[in-house]
């Protein structure tokens, strides 16, 4: 029987979560399994991979072959390594402690480097919240300026229809009169022509 170290699909659409497994190659991709060794979710950035080592570095002893992305993440989180001390171990070229020393020193400068890029990459979330936070403070003080002339030219307009409105009223209160005063003498040609 061939054993294959693969990914096993979880989660919902467009939101994936695998699981690392190791399975019969002639398993179905989500089927049978022999043994789940970790996760993987992709969602996340940097990606979260938990992983059993030892697990993986066993059953990569035993002949598993892993895929082409479970090597990637094998030798992402130290499995392939190990599993190459080990090997050294066996032929007598390492000590156990001098494989030990040397992964665990790896293992410390893998995480100084993933700690490094969460730094960068909040600082660079920052970063772009400063920025999309000037460039709209920047667009709003725009439309407040351009909404100002708008409201001075308002106020000029309201200021001379008053202006004209003032100016009117005599003259409006004049043909008010004439038109009382033409009223009377209709009313009374109206009655008039009634009469007869």
């Amino acid at each position: 029987m061939s054993v294959k170290i693969r990914l096993q699909r979880h989660g919902k659409k467009g939101k994936p979560f695998y699981w690392i497994v190791a399975a019969d190659a002639r398993a179905k991709r989500d089927g049978k399994y022999l043994e789940k060794i970790g996760t993987y979710n992709p969602n996340v950035n940097p990606a979260i991979i938990d992983l059993n080592i030892d697990k993986a570095v066993e059953w990569l002893q035993n002949g598993a072959q892993p895929t082409d992305t479970a090597k990637n993440i094998l030798s992402y989180k130290g499995a392939m390594l190990k599993n190459h001390l080990v090997g050294g171990i066996r032929k007598g070229a390492l000590t156990q402690e001098q494989a030990d020393a040397k992964f665990a020193a790896w293992v410390e400068e893998k995480a100084a480097k993933i700690s490094d890029k969460e730094a960068g990459l909040s600082k660079a979330q920052s970063e772009a919240k400063a920025k999309a936070l000037a460039a709209e403070k920047a667009v709003n003080e725009a439309r407040i300026e351009a909404a100002k002339p708008v409201v001075e030219e308002v106020v000029e307009e309201v200021a001379e229809t008053e202006a004209e409105t003032t100016e009117e009223t005599p003259e409006t209160t004049e043909a008010a009169a004439e038109a009382t005063e033409a009223a009377p003498e209709t009313t009374e040609a109206a009655e008039e022509k009634a009469a007869e």
